[in-house]
């Protein structure tokens, strides 16, 4: 590999045509540099090759990016040695295995992004826990399993939460609203998201991140102070989406589609006044779309699709202006859906409803009159029998007469 020049505090060998191993040329670098460098980049490479055990000598390392690359095996148990990292991209690589423990020494972490590899097990308690600063967790695209911890939420300065097409599985933890950064503006926007290098060689470095928007992958940078997204889409999730969630008024996108909710969409979700972004489609939701969905005038994309909402769909110029794609596969009715939402009550014997049901009161004492005059005829009869002895004898009489001449029809018949 050809040597290249780089400064004491940064090397940037990002977006070049370097393949096979680097890490012994690097390693010997790290030997050199006496520990001062701050960012090293390496993503959009071909590399290949195991990180070698030799992170501990690197203890002012802030930025540590490896993505989109060919790297693979396990994390070394030295990478958690990096006491100052704040922003770790080991995105779209052939990683394995779990997440270091050692990674938890880590305190200062801000964004953590191991997207697109083939990382397993739970996502650990010990992220919420220790983690106070971060502000991105990107586990897209894993082999991760197991519920959410409820220490997820004392993450509160978290602004982007990617979790997307893995085999997570469970409820959404109810303290989602703990996430604070996602509800209110904060004072500090840019803290974190850039970095200062001490010499002047790149006065300020904007770490970028890959998101998922509308199904396409988008890059952002500069802006990337400004962005609030949830997407735990592609799992396993399944209960009530929590009405928490709508606390979140900050959130510009929330996508939990491809999962098993169930229930109604939260009829305050109108609350989250700039999201520009819904996807609740493919899931088991139920019942009408909330009103206060019109609302949100700033949203621009909507998929409530293959659920089993039912009833009409709120009239508002926002909602009516989305593609009917954005509705098929419930039991939904009108605009932009073409079934409108009019029942036609037919007229029955040309008497309206309030005739029909005053004849069925008709009917029915009726035949209740019907039933108390033959109770009463019955046992009025029955009860002369019983009570008097002539009515008896000449009931009697009357049956051998009426006997006698069914006797002498019958004979005169044949």
């Amino acid at each position: 590999m050809p040597l290249v020049p780089f400064h004491l505090h940064l090397l940037d060998l990002s977006n070049n045509v370097l393949s096979g191993s680097i890490f012994r040329f690097l390693c010997d670098m790290m030997n050199e540099s006496k520990r001062k460098m701050q960012i090293l980049i390496l993503n959009n490479n071909f590399l290949s090759e195991v990180i070698p055990d030799c992170w501990m000598n690197l203890k002012a390392l802030k930025v540590l990016n490896l993505g989109n690359n060919r790297f693979m095996g396990k994390l070394p148990a030295s990478i958690g040695t990096l006491s100052s990292l704040k922003w770790l991209n080991l995105r779209k690589n052939h990683f394995f295995g779990t997440i270091p423990v050692s990674l938890k020494n880590c305190t200062q972490m801000v964004s953590l992004d191991l997207g697109e590899n083939e990382f397993v097990g739970n996502l650990k308690v010990w992220v919420g826990e220790r983690f106070s600063r971060m502000k991105i967790l990107n586990l897209r695209s894993n082999k991760f399993s197991g519920h959410l911890p409820k220490e997820l939420c004392n993450l509160h300065s978290l602004q982007i939460l990617d979790l997307a097409d893995n085999n997570f599985f469970g409820t959404i933890p109810r303290c989602i609203n703990n996430f604070s950064a996602m509800k209110t503006k904060s004072s500090n926007e840019e803290n974190d998201m850039n970095y200062e290098t001490n010499a002047g060689y790149l006065s300020t470095y904007f770490e970028s991140e890959l998101l998922v928007k509308n199904g396409q992958m988008v890059e952002y940078s500069t802006i990337l102070k400004f962005v609030r997204v949830i997407d735990l889409s592609k799992n396993k999730f399944f209960g009530q989406i929590p009405m928490e969630v709508t606390n979140l008024s900050r959130l510009q996108s929330l996508n939990l589609s491809h999962n098993d909710f169930t229930g109604r969409i939260p009829e305050n979700i109108g609350a989250m006044r700039y999201v520009e972004s819904i996807d609740f489609s493919r899931n088991q939701l139920s019942g009408e779309i909330p009103q206060s969905l019109s609302s949100l005038t700033f949203l621009r994309d909507l998929n409530l699709s293959d659920n089993h909402l039912t009833g009409r769909i709120p009239s508002s110029t926002q909602l009516s202006g989305f593609d009917a794609s954005c509705f098929t596969g419930n039991q939904l009715c009108g605009p932009p859906l073409p079934n409108n939402c009019t029942v036609t009550v037919p007229a029955l014997n040309g008497h309206n409803r309030g005739e029909k049901d005053g004849s069925e009161d008709e009917v029915n004492w009726f035949f209740v009159s019907v039933a108390l005059g033959f109770i009463v005829g019955f046992w009025s009869f029955i009860g002369s029998l019983l009570t008097s002895q002539r009515w008896r004898y000449l009931y009697c009489q009357f049956l051998n007469g009426l006997q006698d001449k069914l006797v002498n029809v019958v004979r005169k018949c044949y």
